[in-house]
């Protein structure tokens, strides 16, 4: 389980394809602390840790989670948001976040307020996630409030601290984010869908 406080960033250094598979090598500042078979979200992504150096680790995505995230597009220079599953004794600073991506979105906008930033998303409506007015959602792995909130739409608030800290400083209109919805949300959703 996560928080969608992210705790530092990593930097793509090698991608080796196995079968369906990709095998992504990551330089970060929080290799040596890891260990092999530990859970790390990976842009909200959960991975398992398959190999630690001193300053680099290696994570491996399915077919399935290369289909339904943005890893696919890493290429080496990526930047990726990073953050350890939480410990037992922890706080949750952010909201549950489970590090299972429901879909992806496309940036639409960005706004630079001179100390904030709004940006705007568009996703597919027809997987059936929503958001709701200051509701959670977790971009890339960052636990946000949702305002403005549409049928397959809307926006957040970025404050410096983590605009300097997360990949957020990067995002461009056109690029893809993944996307996990709040959990809470999502099993009301289904058991009003079920009846």
């Amino acid at each position: 389980m996560f928080t969608g406080i992210i705790e530092n960033t990593g930097i793509v250094s090698q991608i080796t394809a196995q079968g369906t598979n990709l095998t992504f090598e990551l330089a970060s500042a929080l290799a040596h602390e890891l260990k092999i078979d530990q859970s790390v979200a990976h842009n909200g992504v959960c991975l398992t840790v398959t190999s630690v150096g001193e300053q680099s680790y290696s994570v491996t995505a399915v077919s399935e989670t290369l289909q339904k995230t943005n890893l696919g597009q890493w290429q080496v220079g990526t930047t990726v948001n990073i953050e350890r599953c939480m410990p037992a004794h922890g706080r949750f600073d952010g909201h549950i976040v489970q590090g299972h991506v429901d879909q992806t979105a496309v940036v639409k906008s960005v706004q630079d307020l001179d100390g904030s930033w709004l940006y705007d998303f568009e996703y597919d409506a027809s997987a059936g996630n929503i958001t709701v007015e200051k509701g959670s959602v977790c971009i890339n792995g960052v636990s946000l409030t949702v305002f403005n909130s549409q049928n397959n739409a809307f926006r957040v608030a970025i404050i410096p601290y983590t605009y300097e800290h997360t990949n957020f400083k990067q995002l461009r209109p056109g690029d893809v984010v993944n996307l996990e919805f709040d959990i809470l949300g999502k099993y009301i959703q289904k058991i009003l869908g079920n009846r």
